[in-house]
């Protein structure tokens, strides 16, 4: 990375705006995601990770189910999390953020006490989760009309 960047947890209302902020503009406005399915419950429940520039400009935010709220996406296994809506903002694409942010929803979900992480890729992003060690299951399907697969990985 070029440019220094934090990854932190989110823990304050300004921070979760943020991570909302980016979610927008990468989900609803570039991919076309409906706003009023981008949003859920799983928000008051998540951890949100978040990442900034030094001088405090949001780049790219993630979040991880757990528990309860994992449980749809991960077959019910409760030592499983679900690694979501992982966004980088486009001007800051290719700076090894998403990297970043993928590392420190694990190293969350490790202080959780999670075996392993679930995620649903889009499909155009495989080869970057596998690179992290993310292996693709089951077969491909829609989620808000674009192509996914299922992937884990063991911590």
């Amino acid at each position: 990375m070029s440019t220094p960047v934090t990854v932190r947890i989110v823990e304050d209302p300004a921070d979760r705006e943020a991570c909302f902020a980016i979610r927008k503009e990468v989900f609803v406005a570039e991919q076309g995601v409906p706003q009023d399915i981008e949003y859920d419950a799983y928000d008051a429940v998540a951890v949100h990770v978040l990442a900034v520039r030094e001088d405090g400009e949001p780049l790219g935010t993630g979040r991880l189910l757990f528990g309860e709220a994992a449980a749809a996406k991960t077959g019910g296994d409760a030592s499983v999390g679900s690694l979501g809506r992982l966004a980088v903002a486009g001007a800051a694409r290719g700076l090894g953020i998403g990297v970043a942010l993928v590392r420190a929803i694990e190293e969350a979900a490790r202080a959780h006490g999670l075996s392993a992480v679930d995620l649903h890729a889009q499909s155009h992003a495989l080869g970057f989760y596998e690179r992290l060690g993310y292996e693709a299951y089951g077969p491909e399907f829609l989620d808000a009309g674009i192509p996914h697969r299922s992937m884990r990985r063991v911590l």
